[in-house]
């Protein structure tokens, strides 16, 4: 794994961090391969039951290092993980809560939108700005993501301009959940991360997967991957759990089986 991407897992939450700030933790493409297999190693983990993800000193991410972006042949630009799995954090079944202090630029804030949930410092700014490099948004997410999160309009004014949104602003339309000091961000996503240990790991996979997907689906289409998965929580450990703890009045015991 590349040294500027860190990974841990501590009670059950993964957090990786994007570390390299004297380059506002711009990706490199090794780097973002690193984010990739993190990505991939926390989803398949057993032991972990949420992911954060957060960057280093002061800054979330400013996007792809565009000097290693010049450097590299076109066609060497994708690499077969990231070709295969475009939108990695949404992929992962787990829970993804993005710790954001600093910018969130490009493919930082296409990032930050494939989060379940983000809590944001004060100091916090994000921009798709890549009008400004003759680009569309490199991942796809604000493009297709955006919108569903915030509203045609405004996901439209942010990518049209490449502008600033700042904190305040972000969390008046919705995109973030809380806006906190610095020093305040990692220990609320860390908070929030507790909060959804609390619940069946079967059924937050399929609480996830069921919400994105079916933002493509119809109604009619939903309903039928809707009752699979209902089946399946039926005949699931964690639901008899679920059930046996509240007859026994006493805290459950999951264990995503």
């Amino acid at each position: 794994m590349d040294k500027h991407i860190r990974y841990e897992i501590k009670d059950r939450i993964a957090t990786i961090v994007i570390d390299r700030p004297e380059k506002k933790n711009a990706m490199t493409f090794a780097m973002l391969d690193a984010f990739h297999e993190a990505v991939a190693e926390a989803g398949q983990n057993e032991n972990v039951w949420v992911l954060i993800v957060r960057g280093s000193g002061g800054a979330f991410c400013a996007g792809i290092d565009l000097a290693d972006l010049q450097a590299t042949p076109e066609d060497r630009r994708g690499g077969e993980e990231r070709k295969a799995t475009p939108w990695p954090l949404l992929a992962c079944p787990k829970p993804v809560i993005a710790a954001i202090d600093g910018a969130a630029v490009g493919m930082g804030a296409e990032f930050t939108s494939q989060c379940d949930v983000r809590i944001a410092s004060t100091r916090t700014r994000f921009a798709w700005n890549f009008v400004h490099r003759g680009l569309v948004p490199d991942m796809g997410a604000g493009s297709w993501l955006l919108p569903r999160l915030i509203g045609l309009q405004p996901a439209l004014r942010l990518l049209y301009s490449g502008d600033f949104l700042h904190a305040p602003e972000a969390l008046a339309i919705g995109y973030v959940s809380r806006v906190l000091e610095p020093d305040q961000v990692a220990g609320a996503a860390w908070e929030e991360a507790q909060r959804f240990l609390q619940g069946s790991p079967f059924s937050i996979r399929r609480i996830k997967r069921l919400v994105y997907e079916g933002l493509a689906r119809s109604p009619e289409e939903h309903i039928v991957h809707h009752r699979k998965a209902l089946d399946e929580c039926f005949h699931s450990h964690d639901h008899a759990e679920g059930i046996a703890s509240f007859l026994e009045r006493r805290p459950p015991q999951f264990t995503g089986r």
